[in-house]
């Protein structure tokens, strides 16, 4: 089935993204829909704890996970077919207006575990969508030049979100319970969609629905089986979705459980825990700060492989660091080198994926990170348990590096290099 184009005005050439008002709306609005999902979050958390159970607050956490994993991959077809910024807005308008709903419900009545539960399903399969719609929105707003710019400028968004996202969850739970904070979050997410309606957007594909009898969901499936197939032939991209998926596997272990695990056994309490995670979104934010400096750096796979290697190593060594300022230290390193190997694999994938299979290269590249990695907490913790903090950070840093030896092996990905 061919791509029709809408005609949309042309990206601004020869601009740096950081000047441009078009990447600047996106990235007002990247910010504004991350810093509500970090109120949504802070709210969801808090009203499970107050209305259920411990085990039963983290059911409600896990229940996004699961749709997540499930429907990642056909959200990426769905990206492709009807183009990023239709699903990013038709996503953001979805989640804000279950936010508010849940946010009004709670404010008029204590309705039970219920509709967390709900609202935790829709953000699941909505992030789906939204996640590889996400991923390939940026290819439509800028050239190729100055994707490793903006892949620095979400850094520094996520950075954002993520600092300033848990306090004013907490002063809107604190002002007004869970339905205030849940009212904040939509709010943030609602402030996105004007902003995404005003972009100008360059060869935006078009997929309309078959009209001589064939089943849309078999085309779908072909769709998504010529996405893997792209993948799987493409010497940058399949060893580069596999050192991704690598990287997030070996990553969830040490800082999604371990660090907590770790501050209690050496005694830091959790004052001690925020300041590791301090060092670690320090440094995160340091390479985010350069990317959208610098534009590109040189010899790109190369310093993704490198990069890869050191943090895997930085990692292992967190386990073994007895004081805490040497921890906030070595977290600041590994943040750092996290942060600059993820800008450049987010890089090279959005110049060396054809635009058309944007949405489901980014669902590949993404399923592992945010679908699959979430469910293997519990495997981790249990883990700790029975060998303790040294094994598992070991073997976790092995699982990472091999991803920096995938991209050494592959002569392609090694030698690529970003749009100068």
């Amino acid at each position: 089935m061919t791509h029709a184009l809408i005609p949309q005005a042309p990206v601004a050439e020869g601009r740096p993204a950081h000047r441009d008002p078009n990447v600047l709306r996106w990235l007002g609005a990247y910010a504004s829909s991350m810093l509500g999902d970090s109120v949504y979050f802070i709210a969801l958390s808090w009203a499970a704890v107050q209305t259920g159970t411990p085990a039963q607050a983290g059911v409600v956490m896990a229940t996004s996970a699961l749709p997540r994993a499930l429907l990642m991959l056909g959200g990426g077809v769905i990206a492709d077919r009807l183009g990023p910024r239709r699903v990013v807005i038709g996503s953001d308008v979805v989640r804000c207006a279950a936010v508010l709903a849940v946010a009004a419900l709670l404010f008029l009545t204590s309705p039970g575990l219920w509709p967390l539960v709900v609202l935790a399903l829709v953000f699941g399969t909505v992030d789906a969508v939204f996640v590889p719609a996400v991923g390939a929105l940026p290819a439509r707003i800028t050239t190729k030049d100055q994707l490793a710019r903006v892949q620095g400028m979400r850094g520094l968004a996520v950075r954002f979100a993520i600092v300033t996202g848990a306090p004013l969850g907490g002063l809107g739970v604190a002002l007004g319970g869970a339905a205030a904070a849940f009212g904040v979050a939509g709010l943030l997410i609602a402030v996105s969609v004007p902003l995404l309606m005003s972009l100008r957007i360059h060869d935006e594909p078009v997929q309309p629905l078959p009209r001589d009898g064939t089943d849309p969901r078999q085309t779908a499936w072909r769709d998504l089986g010529a996405g893997l197939s792209y993948i799987r032939r493409h010497p940058v991209l399949a060893p580069l979705v596999l050192a991704i998926a690598l990287g997030d596997l070996g990553f969830v272990g040490p800082f999604n459980v371990g660090l907590a695990l770790l501050a209690d056994h050496r005694g830091w309490d959790a004052s001690g825990l925020g300041w590791v995670l301090a060092g670690f979104g320090t440094g995160a934010a340091a390479s985010s700060l350069l990317l959208t400096v610098r534009g590109r750096l040189p010899r790109a796979g190369l310093v993704a492989a490198v990069a890869i290697l050191a943090g895997a190593a930085a990692i292992g060594a967190l386990a073994f660091v007895p004081a805490l300022a040497g921890a906030v230290g070595v977290a600041l390193l590994v943040g750092l080198l996290a942060g600059l190997s993820g800008a450049m694999c987010g890089a090279l994938l959005q110049t060396h994926a054809d635009p058309a299979y944007l949405g489901r290269v980014t669902a590949v590249a993404s399923l592992v990170s945010l679908g699959l990695a979430p469910l293997s907490m519990p495997f981790a913790a249990a883990a700790i348990g029975a060998w303790g903090l040294g094994p598992v950070y070991v073997v976790s840093a092995a699982v990472c590096a091999l991803g920096g030896v995938v991209v050494l092996l592959a002569p392609a990905l090694r030698r690529a290099e970003l749009p100068g």
